[in-house]
């Protein structure tokens, strides 16, 4: 053979080489998810590493709060979310085009108070200061169940609680500094002021029609219409993921104590957590719907337009996914 001949022979084996390695990469096409750094969304982190296997690769983007999900959605730049129920509704009463497609944790809100103090039920709330993050789940919680108690509240003074609006990752530090005189707050940062000594529970918020609030996973109207095998894929790697950290606890504790909080959260922290907070697949319409209901009654969000859940809560994707993976 010639070195003409033999020269195009290598370029031909380089050229098959290099379509055979690039295949793989090809065929892991790509998911941007948005996320929050709290214990029970680690099953949602935990399908990065579940990804290659699932034949996709998932980028995980990390946000503060899930309203700020919700506007990295409406920018384009996320195909898919995970966010309380609130931060979705008010999201597509804002014109976000999205879809409420699967729920992914249940609980997740505990009311705290001031050791000291030794609140014991929200009626002890009157003429306190409460901590809470404007707009969350746990802002609607904490409205409706002092609407229950029969208290009125505000961040401005003269009602009968005080509301002073703080991120998640401030209100720890507000209560231990006496700052505040309770909070209304998210998992695992309750059950560390709890194991910590500086805090009370005074009440889980679930007795308000709501009952446990569930955590959203949403996609945007595009990504569901327009890539239907990639978010088919999608959702067999979330119910995977799911089902991974509810069969082995160990590996979820493992996973969201080392990586997703880097060591920060003690082995009862993420326990105490859980407890508050299981990990789950489902959601229904009347779940969305009660839950908006409540946030127009409450004034969280202040939607002129409350999105009607029938219109946007599409579960055919996650049904598909557990009939395909034999999950219940």
């Amino acid at each position: 053979m010639g070195l003409i001949a033999i020269g195009k022979a290598l370029a031909v084996a380089a050229w098959v080489a290099g379509v055979a390695a690039a295949a793989p990469a090809r065929a892991q096409e790509v998911v941007r998810l948005g996320n929050l750094k709290f214990a029970h969304f680690g099953a949602v982190s935990y399908m990065k590493e579940l990804g290659p296997k699932c034949g996709i690769r998932v980028e995980e983007h990390m946000f503060a709060k899930g309203l700020d999900v919700m506007q990295a959605m409406i920018a384009g730049e996320l195909d898919a979310g995970a966010t309380a129920s609130e931060a979705a509704i008010s999201g597509r009463a804002g014109g976000a085009p999205i879809y409420v497609v699967a729920g992914f944790a249940k609980g997740g809100a505990r009311l705290v108070g001031r050791a000291d103090l030794k609140m014991t039920a929200v009626r002890d709330l009157r003429g306190k200061r409460v901590g809470v993050t404007r707009g969350a789940i746990q802002e609607v919680l904490l409205l409706a169940e002092l609407q229950r108690a029969g208290l009125t509240a505000s961040d401005q003074p003269g009602k009968d609680v005080q509301l002073v609006f703080l991120a998640y990752a401030d209100l720890n530090q507000a209560l231990l500094g006496k700052n505040i005189d309770a909070m209304m707050q998210s998992e695992p940062q309750s059950s560390q002021a709890l194991n910590k000594g500086f805090g009370n529970e005074i009440v889980k918020p679930y007795g308000t029609p709501i009952g446990e609030p569930v955590r959203t996973m949403v996609m945007t109207e595009r990504f569901y219409k327009d890539k239907p095998a990639l978010a088919a894929k999608f959702m067999r790697c979330f119910v995977e993921a799911t089902r991974t950290f509810i069969e082995q606890p160990a590996t979820a504790e493992k996973y969201v104590r080392e990586v997703v909080f880097k060591g920060q959260i003690s082995g009862d922290d993420f326990r105490d957590a859980i407890g508050n907070a299981p990990y789950s697949y489902d959601i229904t319409p009347e779940h969305i719907q009660v839950t908006t209901d409540v946030m127009v009654r409450t004034g969280v969000g202040r939607m002129a337009r409350p999105p009607v859940a029938s219109d946007w809560v599409k579960t055919d994707l996650l049904l598909a996914a557990k009939k395909s993976l034999n999950v219940k």
